[in-house]
């Protein structure tokens, strides 16, 4: 590995939805001392850091994302000797710990709104955002809706006001407008870095500034209420670049520390873009790449994309199939329990330019676990049942081996283990040569240590077939072709003079051992292949 080997850019970065990752008291609920002793599978697997969604104190209305206390733990999660301790022993193995962090709303239960709603006067009033119509109380403010359901006003009995949130009504959103509430989130960023913290997920950012006016957002079509206005007054305030500046100030003041940021709303590259660069964040998520069907021509258009944006604002890339609001791509793309798709998935997200983020159990393809009525926790699943499936489908148990509950906890878990866990867990593919398991650590091996993989240019491959996606990696001392069929059947790459005459040796393929004969300049691939090539170039 290089000496610039920095951890953020050229590594790999591993979600963990810590309440279903590993149970160490055996109370159904996943724990810190239960990450700590997976960080080993972890080291193994070759990931260089960890995010885990949060773990703050929290009622539990929206699964931890009404946080009631940003500078504590969860007494679930176990205690903060345990995150220290989680801390020492991740950057003993060199994994780093990335923290989410949800700065825009807070718990009603949060001893901050419990105060400014007990009085107009109460020093803590001015920390949320209440307003009144002038119509009457029978009125909300303004048209604004919570990303929820109905309108995002809460009328307050006590002081005869309304608030507002723009998720559950026991999230009120805080307001970024006070100089007090501002400083005070400044703090939680270097409350957490001071302990040793190397980077966070910023929940929704984009959102933390409203229109100062409180102007009704325009109407538009749409399915949902939500999505009958534009959302032009209520996110992507103008105001968040000075916050994002002065947030990636405190970052720089600290060695290789990082954010990355969830870009709310964001519905193409651009909106997504505009937020990265030096004095901004380190990332953004893009999640058109996320909305792409089983299509190489999609994917393709999006990458191209994403590489051109970023490189005008010396931005870096990022990539993300899974996470905990998404069905798993293998529920999306897989075939049954087939896993010869999710290769070519993985290579692809492996290879590309940009930092990849895997969430916990892509590395086993685990998909979703079907849910009735009567077994639906997530408040927006329960709401919209039957048209929204919830995003509990995303987040079972983590199925480690072929024990009662799939080896996550020796009790009853939180939620229900996928059934498949029998066939489908870590055990199994650890054993198993050929297993997804096996073929993703091959992949992060390669990536690890090969430099083109982690910082070279990225070319894309002119293909004469649809169902190809080709690209070269490329820096000074070696050219990496990665070649990737999104058809069950046959196909082949014109190997155009970029790329003949090489010395083409195989890095990893899913389908063969030895590089293929290549006939009058084509390379040959059989359905669901994923091959990596690779030669050194001439000095």
């Amino acid at each position: 590995m290089e000496n610039n080997f920095l951890w953020w850019r050229d590594g790999v970065i591993y979600q963990i939805y810590p309440r279903s990752f590993s149970d160490s008291n055996n109370d159904g609920f996943g724990d810190l001392l239960g990450i700590i002793s997976k960080l080993e599978y972890l080291s193994e697997l070759g990931v260089d850091a960890i995010w885990l969604s949060p773990i703050y104190p929290s009622p539990d209305k929206d699964f931890g994302y009404d946080i009631a206390d940003y500078f504590d733990i969860d007494p679930r999660f176990g205690t903060m000797a345990d995150f220290d301790l989680l801390l020492h022993e991740a950057h003993k193995r060199n994994i780093h710990i990335v923290l989410d962090l949800v700065l825009n709303h807070i718990s009603d239960q949060s001893t901050w709104f419990q105060a400014s709603k007990s009085s107009r006067d109460n020093p803590y009033r001015d920390w949320f955002i209440w307003r009144e119509n002038p119509k009457g109380k029978q009125y909300p403010p303004n048209n604004w809706h919570s990303n929820f359901w109905g309108s995002a006003w809460k009328y307050d009995k006590t002081t005869e006001q309304y608030y507002y949130y723009m998720f559950l009504k026991e999230e009120p959103d805080l307001n970024w407008r006070n100089p007090d509430v501002y400083k005070k989130m400044m703090d939680v960023f270097k409350f957490w870095l001071n302990r040793g913290v190397d980077g966070f997920r910023l929940d929704v950012f984009n959102e933390y500034f409203k229109d100062d006016q409180f102007r009704d957002n325009p109407p538009k079509l749409g399915i949902r209420p939500f999505e009958w206005q534009k959302h032009i007054f209520d996110v992507n305030r103008p105001e968040m670049m000075g916050a994002l500046k002065d947030i990636r100030a405190i970052l720089d003041s600290y060695p290789e520390r990082y954010a990355v940021g969830e870009t709310f709303l964001a519905t193409t590259s651009e909106e997504a873009a505009k937020y990265i660069g030096p004095d901004k964040l380190h990332d953004a998520f893009d999640f058109t790449f996320l909305e792409c069907p089983w299509n190489s021509k999609c994917f393709s258009s999006i990458i191209t994309r994403w590489n051109s944006l970023l490189s005008r604002n010396d931005g870096w890339p990022n990539y993300v199939l899974n996470n905990h609001d998404q069905p798993r791509s293998a529920t999306r793309y897989g075939k049954r329990e087939e896993d010869e798709r999710m290769k070519v998935a993985a290579a692809m997200l492996l290879t590309l330019r940009g930092t990849p983020f895997l969430y916990y159990g892509e590395e086993i393809g685990m998909r979703d676990i079907k849910l009735k009525r009567n077994e639906i926790l997530d408040p927006v699943g329960k709401h919209y049942w039957p048209f929204f499936v919830s995003r509990d489908g995303c987040r079972s148990p983590m199925q480690w081996d072929s024990s009662e509950n799939a080896g996550f906890s020796k009790r009853k878990p939180w939620l229900k283990v996928h059934p498949n866990y029998l066939q489908r867990n870590v055990k199994n593919q650890k054993e198993d040569p050929n297993s997804l398991l096996n073929f993703y650590k091959n992949l992060l091996t390669i990536r690890k240590t090969t430099p083109a993989l982690q910082k070279g240019s990225f070319v894309p491959v002119t293909s004469n077939s649809r169902r190809l996606l080709a690209y070269i990696r490329q820096d000074v001392s070696q050219t990496v072709l990665v070649v990737l069929n999104f058809s069950h059947h046959k196909a082949r790459l014109a190997m155009g003079s970029q790329l003949r005459g090489k010395d083409w040796q195989l890095l990893l393929s899913n389908k063969r051992s030895l590089v293929p004969e290549i006939k009058n300049n084509w390379l040959p691939l059989v359905g669901d292949e994923a091959s990596l090539y690779i030669y050194k170039n001439k000095k």
